[in-house]
């Protein structure tokens, strides 16, 4: 009980105290704000893998489309639903499902 009264009486570790509960929780930068920032840094880097795959796809099929026109006129027809004079174009849609009517 002696020892730790005289530790409270230390100057030393009151201010060493008082710096580690300041920056652990008053601080701009606290503790839970860095956590924060961590898991919002996990995200975003998530998001920037998947941009950047999906960059590199679009790159391949841009390639593929200038390299072929065959591949033109079937990227035309099923995105943009053209057709050649003389042609009847036909779409098909699926008919909701019993738990998309709910």
């Amino acid at each position: 009980m002696r020892k730790f009264a005289r530790l409270l009486r230390n100057k030393y570790i009151i201010a060493t105290v008082a710096f580690a509960v300041w920056m652990i929780f008053f601080d701009r930068n606290d503790l839970i704000t860095q956590v924060r920032y961590r898991a919002q840094l996990y995200e975003l880097q998530q998001k920037k893998d998947y941009l950047l795959n999906e960059i590199s796809q679009t790159e391949k099929e841009r390639q593929e489309l200038l390299s072929s026109p065959e591949k033109q006129e079937k990227f035309a027809r099923e995105k943009y639903f053209m057709k050649k004079d003389g042609e009847d174009l036909f779409v098909i849609t699926a008919a909701p499902q019993e738990e998309d009517k709910k």
